[in-house]
């Protein structure tokens, strides 16, 4: 970790401020010196488009909001709220949804939405520096021209920032062969907690030492704020091909993508669709998928061009003998763009058969996905909820969609239980809480499920080497507001997000 910071640290308040104003109104009055006009936001009505990232259920209103513009402002900004004790929460475009960028209700909101540069395209190393509010979609489209492009694709990567990438180490359809986002990323730029600028990694692949870059990717915001990105760029494939294939059900769909992975043939991504979330992809973007399926799989080969004309001979081969009824071939950009819009649309075009919905994220072993499947279609049988599945299902990834309509009576609580008994089956089959969308706000409370209480001291210890004071993105990941230096032995049932005034939403 080096540090890169030559300026000298700003002088206290002015003796002759208020003894009555409070830390964030004592930061508010010196953010006007840092930020230029509009920068800073204070108006009540203003804020309140803040309170939420895209998991809506989570709602709490910041006390400012800062839109800075570059890295010297992040740098003032956090300094101010480390030496008053303000607690402070970064957001990129507010995509997230697990909470994970949920304000806090006396804290600052530093959002990074007007840092949009691409700093440098540098296509002999192949790299790319980029502010963290650069979409991500713009990357690609940056690189494009030349034959290249950067790899992670989360579902709204038209929207979702690269600091926000960086922040839930974001995946997306095509990580089963390309992996996650800590794959794709060389170096970082970031403001520490206490207001200092340090670099991890760097433009070389690899770096003696801990394995400070990879500890901070997918550390949701509690580590500090990213100011500074260097990306992996790649080679735009010789060849793509892409199959869209009808099943009776999950299980013949579940089968096939077993048998897929089992043959050593790995797709640029097998992305799975069970019959409600066909319907309600049909009703939203009309994407004509098989009729009757009662699960499809969008399955993309991708490589030179010898390699996927066999591969994809032997996916096609594997879904015919798993019960495939129907199978089409994308001739050209065009129809490739149609199979995945139905899949890009999944989650956004649920509101289309639901008026709520919540988006579970959980792993489980491919292997594992026929009995899961059919239990998750058990617990919405016995419970009367409705449950949409979408999911990467070449590795496991599930994103169970759980439908419910909140102004019925009992219907949310009822809705949370499932959600609740489908990340304890994840659980149960050797999985994860979360695979891409982060523990957020979301699944503080299921951290002690997954893990020990010595697991979480240790990783407790970790973020307090960062933050020992605890005010950057404070009460997310933990099941505990447990402050650093106090004795370990986490206290159950007690949520961190109490003290932001949620604990009736528990």
């Amino acid at each position: 970790m080096r540090s890169t910071d030559t300026q000298p640290r700003r002088p206290s308040p002015d003796a002759d401020e208020p003894d009555h104003a409070t830390p964030v109104d004592q930061a508010v009055g010196r953010f006007r010196a840092v930020l230029p006009p509009g920068a800073l936001i204070t108006d009540p009505q203003q804020l309140r488009t803040y309170e939420c990232d895209g998991l809506a259920s989570y709602r709490v209103v910041p006390a400012a909001v800062v839109l800075p513009e570059n890295a010297d402002q992040v740098r003032e900004i956090v300094r101010i709220c480390a030496e008053l004790q303000v607690p402070f929460v970064a957001r990129g475009s507010g995509t997230g949804l697990s909470g994970g960028a949920l304000p806090h209700a006396e804290g600052v909101l530093v959002v990074t939405a007007r840092m949009r540069r691409i700093l440098e395209i540098d296509l002999a190393n192949e790299r790319a520096v980029v502010e963290p509010g650069v979409i991500n979609l713009d990357v690609t489209r940056a690189a494009a021209p030349d034959g290249y492009y950067f790899a992670p694709d989360p579902s709204s990567q038209q929207v979702c920032s690269v600091g926000g990438n960086v922040a839930e180490n974001s995946g997306g359809a095509h990580c089963l062969k390309y992996g996650f986002t800590t794959n794709h990323i060389l170096g970082l730029e970031v403001v520490t907690p206490d207001g200092d600028v340090v670099e991890l990694g760097g433009p070389a692949r690899e770096a003696p030492g801990y394995d400070l870059l990879g500890a901070f990717i997918g550390s949701e915001g509690t580590l500090g704020v990213v100011t500074k990105i260097t990306v992996r760029l790649l080679r735009a494939p010789e060849a793509v091909q892409t199959l869209l294939a009808g099943f009776p059900s999950t299980d013949e769909a579940g089968a096939a993508v077993s048998a897929i992975i089992a043959d050593g043939v790995t797709p640029a991504a097998i992305e799975m669709m069970d019959a409600l979330a066909i319907e309600a992809a049909e009703q939203a973007v009309r994407c004509d998928y098989p009729a009757g399926a009662g699960a499809v799989l969008v399955v993309e080969l991708d490589g030179p061009a010898a390699e996927v004309e066999h591969t994809f001979t032997e996916v096609r081969r594997h879904c015919e003998d798993h019960g495939a009824f129907e199978i089409r071939v994308a001739a050209d950009d065009h129809e490739r763009a149609m199979i995945w819009k139905g899949r890009k649309s999944a989650f956004a075009a649920v509101g289309r058969i639901s008026p709520d919905y919540i988006v579970q994220d959980g792993v489980i072993p491919r292997t594992a996905l026929p009995g899961v499947l059919r239990r998750i279609a058990e617990l919405s049988a016995e419970s009367g909820v409705r449950v949409a599945n979408v999911f990467h299902a070449g590795d496991g990834n599930l994103h169970p969609l759980v439908l419910f309509d909140g102004s019925e009576p009992g219907a949310a609580e009822r809705a949370e239980e499932v959600s609740g008994a489908i990340l304890d089956l994840c659980i149960e089959h050797g999985g994860s809480i979360t695979g891409e969308h982060g523990v957020g706000a979301d699944k503080v409370k299921y951290m002690g499920r997954m893990f020990t209480d010595d697991d979480l001291d240790t990783m407790q210890r970790v973020r307090c080497a960062f933050d020992p004071v605890g005010l950057c993105n404070p009460g997310k990941v933990f099941p505990t507001p447990r402050l650093c230096g106090e004795v370990p032995g986490p206290r159950r049932g007690v949520h961190p997000l109490t003290e932001a005034g949620l604990a009736d939403q528990f």
